[in-house]
């Protein structure tokens, strides 16, 4: 496939940066320890309840980064980056000087990747409910850093795989210092690119399970996402704080894929998918807190846009030059969201109280087309209502906040609020709606015991729509339509989230967590007529959630340098099937599975090895009309070994899928409705053989 220009510019931009910094790291570090790295136990000292690691204790995994020694905390998993509506209450579970990360794709993992290991001072666990920050709960990491001097670090992450090409441009540089009287990062990556793809056999039977058809199938799936990204942080003399971060990314995706079809007494079929996205988007936040009265006022501002082309292509060719067919679907996105958020806190005796104000505009302008095929092999335009259209909300919240200790160990965290929203469509069927919803939350943290911290939160929730569902889309391959649904509302749940976390001391930890959730209004297929059918509210759904995460460092039993990280998520989800009236799993939701992963530092040696194995499921996809659900065959496993010195390098060696896991999915098709008789079935794997990946990081 060719390489676009922003691919290129952006993969020479990682590779220079790479190529100049590697002799210069190189030679500054060859003199470096040479000695073995010394062991060192990661037991937390406690003060105030605060766990806290100091950095010497992540020495044996030479980390580069600020990440590299967050995610060795035994315990400890950063939360993603929340789909909350706006900005809203705090929400991951990583702090960096006390500071929550603003911005929405500014996520946790890439601050602290550019974050050199070097300016880390400490790293403190503490539960959220403690903290005056509103909206945290259960485990939340500070990373307390300092910067004296212009770092460096960069990692270059190729991966390599039959049939599929080779994924040469993953990796990262990033760089962090003084500047002036404030502290920057900046880093430029691809971590999220990625090369997929693989080849394997569908097969088609009819309603009694007689062969249709098999078909070969073949894909590759490339995809790149520079991302150049910012942060700078001021903080005066007088102890205001100003925080500023800014984005740019862009997106290349390309699918691939053919398939050649055999059906007994006919002619094969050579058929071809073809989707591409060419994005691009910036975002641009920034924060500033002060003292104002007797409390300090925090002001935020926030702005992203995307512009995303999205083109679709099947078309299938009898080899025998009979009759062809072809559908296209074409769709320009662009995206936006402005928020405007105030936040006052001031103490009164042991209480913390807060009240934020947030207001924000969010819009999605689709213009799409849609061509059919004709008996000549022309493409011609069909109409599509309902998918050129603006989706548009303008929204406000004012929440109030208070916290305090109730007992020594017993801490109270409540929000009480609600916001306004004004949601519109124009279009065809454009209209305008209007809501009042409630939202808070009651949160309470409980030192049961030295070693044992239990965590509560219920919260009333009002949930993101995906502006996307109220427009009109066809799957270009099984001629699926959704009709588009101007009326949709946005969803609301009760959501109650239960963590214990155990600490075994220098064995490690074991944590638990349960969440149960309560959704009003929740967004699933439905039918608008006979033959439509579109994203749409029903009544109420469930969702029941544990985790059960564990680490173990295994220098107890005599296994010395050794750490075993264990994890399972179980699930139930259930709501009633506008079509049959039964209870049936949710659409997309329920992904269960396991994880297990293993690493010994080797004492007395620059040497680590490893491996990990994991496996998961979900419940699947349920159209008025179809059935779809995907599977794998067995745990992904495998397996690395690591040198942490080689010429100052860290490098590690990777391979994948050595239980020769395949993908595989099973799809029904009904001959008018999912409550009538089936059609036919596909039942379809795909294979992909191992995965070699090499990790080479540095610093400099």
């Amino acid at each position: 496939m060719p390489v676009s220009n922003k691919t290129l510019k952006a993969g020479l931009m990682l590779a220079g940066s790479i190529w100049i910094a590697t002799p210069a790291m190189a030679m500054a570090d060859t003199e470096a320890s040479t000695t073995p790295v010394v062991q060192a136990n990661l037991e937390p000292t406690i003060e105030n309840d605060r766990r806290i690691y100091d950095v010497a204790q992540f020495a044996r995994f030479a980390p580069r980064t600020a990440l590299d020694m967050a995610g060795q905390i035994p315990g400890f998993q950063i939360s993603q980056v929340s789909g909350d509506r706006g900005l809203g209450e705090a929400s991951q579970n990583v702090l960096i000087n006390g500071q929550r990360i603003t911005g929405k794709s500014n996520d946790a993992e890439t601050a602290l990747a550019r974050i050199a290991a070097s300016s880390v001072v400490r790293l403190e666990i503490v539960d959220g409910a403690k903290l005056d920050i509103s909206g945290l709960n259960g485990q939340v990491l500070n990373v307390v850093t300092k910067a004296d001097s212009l770092q460096g670090n960069f990692a270059w992450k190729p991966q390599f795989r039959k049939r599929v090409d080779t994924f040469w441009l993953s990796g990262e540089v990033n760089l962090s210092g003084k500047l002036g009287k404030g502290d920057f990062t900046l880093g430029i990556n691809n971590n999220n690119g990625f090369r997929g793809g693989g080849w394997g056999e569908e097969i088609g039977r009819n309603a009694s399970g007689q062969l249709l058809f098999t078909r070969d199938t073949r894909g590759q799936f490339n995809g790149d996402r520079p991302r150049l990204a910012g942060t700078y942080t001021l903080k005066s003399d007088g102890g205001s704080i100003l925080n500023a971060n800014a984005a740019l990314e862009f997106f290349e995706f390309r699918r691939k894929s053919d398939y050649l079809k055999h059906e007994s007494g006919f002619a094969d079929i050579a058929e071809l998918r073809r989707d591409s996205e060419d994005e691009w988007n910036f975002e641009l936040g920034a924060d500033y807190d002060f003292a104002l009265g007797g409390g300090r006022l925090k002001l935020i501002g926030f702005h992203r846009f995307e512009h995303s082309p999205f083109k679709n292509l099947f078309r299938a060719d009898p080899v025998d030059g009979s009759q062809s067919s072809g559908q296209i679907f074409n769709q320009v996105i662009d995206e936006g969201e402005s928020v405007g958020r105030a936040e006052y806190r001031w103490k009164a005796g042991k209480t913390d109280w807060q009240i934020s104000a947030e207001a924000a505009y969010n819009y999605l302008d689709a213009e799409s087309e849609f061509f059919q095929m004709d008996n000549v092999g022309m493409f011609h335009p069909v109409p599509l209502p309902n998918a050129t259209a603006k989706v548009e909300e303008k929204r406000g919240q004012v929440i109030l906040s208070y916290g305090r200790p109730i007992a020594a160990n017993l801490t109270l965290q409540a929000t009480l609020g609600g916001e306004y929203s004004r949601l519109g469509v124009s279009g065809l069927n454009g209209i305008t709606r209007e809501f009042w919803r409630p939202k808070g939350s009651l949160s309470l943290a409980w030192k049961a015991a030295p070693n044992l911290d239990i965590s509560t939160k219920l919260q009333r929730k009002v949930l993101q729509l995906s502006f996307f569902d109220f427009l009109a889309s066809v799957d270009v391959r099984n001629s699926n339509s959704n009709a588009g649904n101007p009326l949709l509302v946005p969803p609301q749940s009760w959501l109650l989230n239960f963590e214990a976390n155990r600490s075994l001391g220098k064995v490690g930890s074991i944590k638990l967590k349960i969440d149960a959730e309560a959704i009003s209004d929740i967004v699933d297929q439905i039918p608008l007529s006979a033959t439509e059918e579109a994203p749409g509210n029903l009544k109420s759904a469930k969702r029941l959630r544990g985790e059960v995460n564990s680490s173990f460092l295994l220098d107890s039993i005599g296994f010395k340098g050794a750490k075993l990280d264990a994890g399972l998520a179980l699930q139930t989800v259930s709501l009633r099937d506008p079509l049959t009236g039964e209870k049936r799993p949710i659409s997309n939701r329920g992904r269960v599975g396991w994880n297990v992963e293993f690493r010994q530092d080797i004492p007395g040696s620059n040497w680590a090895w490893g491996g990990s194995a994991d496996d998961s499921s979900d419940y699947g996809f349920y159209r008025l009309d179809y059935y779809s659900r995907e599977f794998r065959t067995g745990p992904m496993m495998g397996v690395f070994v690591e040198h942490k010195d080689i010429f100052g390098l860290k490098v590690r060696a990777q391979v994948y899928n050595l239980a020769g896991q395949t993908e595989g999915y099973d799809e029904v098709f009904y001959v008018d409705r999912r409550d009538g008789p089936v059609d036919f079935t596909h039942t379809g794997t795909n294979k992909y053989g191992l995965i070699y990946r090499l990790n080479v990081s540095g610093t400099f």
